[in-house]
């Protein structure tokens, strides 16, 4: 039975309360392929009383009995796992090849993390005759976005999980699939009822029914820093925990020992990755000015070699961006950076040729930008690389640092030295050393409107546990 016009409540697919239909658009064709029902705040409410009712015996299950939980869900998600994959490329365009080396991959790898942090990580410990200890926060609000789908559902629930909360999904409306195939998933692993709850909807409809909801806990957000102010807002009268990762601008930096040529690729490839839809994608890079041309160079081979196109075909490196609404907004900004005098390597407005229907994006870098251009300060979420100079260490820094963003910053240089430097003074959540493997047990986060609190590994965990001092718990 298909289940994308139902909810997930306390361990069942139910029929929404009041139907109220929405279109899923495949954006590589912009026609429809599936619908949802978008739910309302009774649906919200029904979901929260089934996920305070299962709180009062999840949250006092034994460690055991959640890490033997996880390693189910992970066995069943890995079942799941080319399907998770396809519905990822069909819902938001992620090319095949990404979407199962990467986007479906994180899944597991968020999966496996949390499992080898739950096997050591203590809850309660004797400081002197006081007992310290760590208890789940309670029921979570969970909202999540389209860019990387899968990825932030499993840094949200399995900590959640791992910590004993029960919880209620609000997953993106534009790209809802890959969700439901992880309710599945859970229900296959054996979740006790209540535990896990998915509600679909939008932001103003359950979004908003969620933050400000008195029966939830805590709110864990990703999106956009608009949406995150809202949300926040309306949380604030129920004094609830808010837990937010939101937007970026990053800055990579070419120090002036760095071999020009395979650092300005890395980079761009670095910032299309995902058709450019990444929160800590490095979209600013600053080159040293005696390299400038040679920047804009090896930029220009770059991005020009990048293949986008249908993200089923073989070979293809980008696929389209998420939906209309997206398109418009990349469109826009590139146009801005032309209007406001920056110089169009490549790319532009327009669809790539050969490619007349789709949300497809022409692969742009733009050089000579100045930091006041809007295409410098604003965050694009598609496939724009800016290209600014320096002349200093000390200029190169507080150019890089002043956004109002502050999720991750790259640094790049043959001197690590040099680059552990750099990296200490970027007021940014992670800092990236010359394109390092990625570590999912690292704190994931950022500083400024780019949110706060910390996902991944044991610091995922520990945002979903409150602290209890029992003072006189042991004799003296």
């Amino acid at each position: 039975m298909a289940h994308e016009m139902q909810f997930y409540i306390d361990g069942k697919w139910v029929e929404p309360i009041r139907p109220h239909p929405f279109d899923v658009i495949d954006p590589a064709t912009e026609e429809v392929f599936t619908r949802i029902s978008l739910g309302s705040a009774a649906d919200v409410d029904r979901a929260v009383a089934a996920a305070r009712a299962a709180f009062e015996s999840f949250s006092q299950t034994s460690k055991a009995e959640r890490l033997a939980l996880l390693r189910r869900i992970l066995a069943a998600f890995q079942a799941r796992y080319a399907d998770i994959a396809a519905a990822i490329t069909r819902e938001m365009g992620a090319p095949s090849a990404l979407a199962m080396q990467a986007q479906a991959a994180i899944g597991v790898g968020h999966l496996s993390q949390i499992i080898a942090v739950l096997e050591n990580f203590e809850f309660e410990h004797l400081q002197g005759s006081t007992l310290i200890a760590k208890e789940p926060i309670g029921v979570v609000g969970m909202i999540t976005p389209w860019n990387w789908p899968i990825n932030q559902i499993t840094c949200k629930v399995c900590p959640a999980i791992a910590a004993g909360c029960t919880m209620v999904l609000k997953p993106s409306e534009i790209a809802p699939v890959d969700a439901i195939i992880f309710a599945e998933v859970m229900h296959e692993a054996g979740v006790p009822p209540g535990v896990f709850n998915l509600v679909h909807g939008d932001g103003p409809g359950v979004g908003t029914a969620l933050s400000g909801h008195p029966g939830i806990d805590m709110i864990s957000f990703t999106g956009s820093s608009r949406a995150g102010i809202l949300i926040a807002k309306s949380a604030a009268d129920t004094i609830k925990r808010v837990h937010q990762e939101l937007g970026g601008k990053s800055a990579n930096i070419l120090l002036d020992d760095v071999d020009v040529g395979k650092a300005v690729a890395k980079g761009v490839v670095d910032c299309f990755q995902n058709t450019g839809q990444s929160c800590n994608a490095p979209t600013r890079m600053f080159v040293p000015e005696r390299f400038n041309d040679a920047a804009i160079g090896a930029a220009k081979v770059a991005a020009e070699s990048l293949k986008v196109g249908a993200p089923t075909a073989e070979g293809t490196d980008m696929g389209p961006v998420v939906s209309q609404v997206q398109y418009d907004k990349i469109q826009a900004l590139i146009q801005a950076g032309i209007d406001e005098g920056a110089t169009l390597v490549t790319g532009g407005t327009g669809r790539p040729e050969g490619l007349n229907r789709g949300y497809y994006v022409r692969p742009t870098v733009f050089a000579n930008v100045t930091s006041d251009m809007r295409i410098a300060r604003e965050e694009i979420f598609g496939p724009v690389l800016s290209i600014l100079t320096y002349k200093t260490e000390a200029e190169v820094v507080a150019a890089a640092n002043d956004t109002v963003y502050g999720l991750a910053a790259y640094v790049q240089s043959a001197n690590r030295a040099r680059a552990q430097k750099i990296s200490r003074q970027m007021r940014a959540g992670n800092v990236y050393i010359n394109y390092p493997k990625g570590d999912l047990n690292a704190p994931f986060g950022g500083y400024k409107q780019s949110g706060n609190g910390r996902e991944w590994g044991q610091w995922g965990l520990e945002e979903f546990l409150e602290i209890k001092g029992v003072v006189g718990y042991a004799a003296e």
